[in-house]
């Protein structure tokens, strides 16, 4: 009897198994309040976390993910505390892969902006976005099933030889 759909291996030629997770992989959440505060203290805990699991970053890397979850929780904060008095930060990282997403009870999808030159903010979406695509990342935002949303960014690690970011 054969099995259809399953190409019979010559013996001795098993199918390479695939690679063991690499110590540093997973995914971490954490909640803040939309309070400015929680701008440090996200940055300070995505430093920590990759520090604390020996994720393959550079010091480049780090700021740039540094920079990115304090403009995506600056945002959160500024726009969407009104709806979402809670915002969540998620860090996954997988063999060739860093994505940081923040996520809010606000339903719209933010924009980037243009400022004008004698204004001080409102650049937060252009910065992430041209970090990430100078990084060769990918930059998106994704509706929850409660309605609200999640904006994250996911950038290659140095020698990443996989071409997907991971997904939600």
């Amino acid at each position: 009897m054969e099995i259809v759909g399953r190409v019979p291996s010559e013996p001795g030629h098993a199918p390479p198994a695939p690679p063991p997770p690499a110590a540093y992989e997973g995914t971490w959440r954490f909640t803040a309040p939309a309070l400015d505060s929680s701008v440090p203290q996200a940055r300070r805990a995505v430093r920590e976390l990759l520090v604390h699991q020996r994720a393959p970053v550079d010091e480049e890397l780090v700021e740039s993910l540094l920079l990115i979850a304090s403009e995506l929780v600056t945002n959160a904060v500024r726009h969407a505390a009104l709806l979402s008095p809670e915002i969540a930060v998620e860090v996954s990282l997988s063999r060739g892969w860093v994505r940081i997403a923040v996520e809010d009870n606000h339903p719209y999808r933010p924009v980037a902006l243009m400022a004008d030159q004698g204004g001080t903010g409102g650049r937060g979406l252009l910065l992430v976005t041209a970090i990430t695509e100078e990084a060769g990342g990918v930059y998106d935002v994704d509706h929850t099933a409660s309605g609200g949303k999640v904006v994250w960014a996911a950038l290659p690690l140095p020698g990443a030889t996989t071409s997907r970011p991971p997904s939600r």
